[in-house]
């Protein structure tokens, strides 16, 4: 995706400063183009542990990348307050999906999270990792963050999946993690089939919960089959129930191999 098409991007088009110039530095970052870190602060914070903290690092790393390519595709794109919060494909030596994170102070981006995983096949209800609605349809953000939020804490760090019911219509679910079907009955049958196998997932920590309308985005902290783990979780809402989900999770990597020391929260 080329910069021109900076419009194209699924909520993009909106009046938002934030969004536009998130959209444009993704792409202009994709292109390997020195330009791409005008939108961020002097005193930029960086949370990808992979890079080294703030811009020098961040510059750093732009500069290997290859010039005039296509490695960014942002799909959608969502604002909360100062937050603007993206989910995009990337084709770093292999194809990643993963969600950025990017808030700001007086215009510029001060700090910086994110996560990744390969790119999967479609799972059994035939869902990529990336496909379906695009666009917040609008909605009370702040009930929908309630709502989300009390999920995720009932049934992945609680895990009281008798409790969890109530926040889906019925067995109307719309699944994209690839290894799940479509459906709440799914989602319990895959988790108690891994969990026999022992591969348990496991939050521990909700570290953040923003929201556009309809779309919620949850970074969590926890395990997954023994292993420290980063979960990120976009749920979309419909008429007060949870209706659609999207995730990436990628394991941590022991505080000794961290190139910056601020955390991957």
């Amino acid at each position: 995706m080329k910069e021109a098409d900076i419009h194209t991007v699924a909520g993009a088009t909106e009046t938002s400063t934030q969004k536009s110039g998130v959209i444009a530095m993704l792409l202009s970052v994709g292109a390997g183009a020195s330009g791409s870190l005008d939108p961020f602060d002097a005193h930029y914070k960086q949370h990808n542990i992979n890079l080294a903290d703030g811009l020098e690092g961040l510059s750093g790393w732009v500069e290997t990348l290859p010039k005039d390519a296509d490695l960014v595709s942002p799909i959608r794109i969502f604002e909360d307050e100062d937050y603007v919060f993206t989910h995009s494909t990337f084709v770093f030596g292999e194809l990643l999906v993963g969600f950025d994170v990017y808030r700001f102070e007086n215009g510029k981006i001060v700090e910086h999270w994110d996560n990744q995983q390969p790119m999967a096949q479609a799972n059994a209800s035939g869902h990529t990792m990336i496909d379906g609605p695009t666009r917040s349809t609008g909605g009370n953000n702040r009930t929908n963050k309630t709502l989300v939020r009390a999920f995720v804490d009932e049934f992945f760090v609680q895990g009281r999946m008798d409790k969890v019911a109530g926040y889906f219509d019925g067995d109307h679910y719309i699944q994209h993690n690839p290894l799940v079907a479509d459906g709440l009955s799914s989602l319990r049958a895959a988790v108690l089939t891994a969990a026999k196998a022992g591969v348990v997932t496991k939050y521990d920590t909700i570290h953040k919960v923003l929201g556009e309308g309809d779309m919620v985005l949850v970074l969590g902290e926890g395990r997954f089959a023994g292993m420290p783990t980063a979960f990120y979780d976009l749920f979309r809402v419909e008429n007060g129930k949870i209706a659609e989900h999207w995730d990436v999770l990628a394991t941590i990597p022991d505080r000794s191999a961290w190139k910056n020391l601020n955390g991957k929260f």
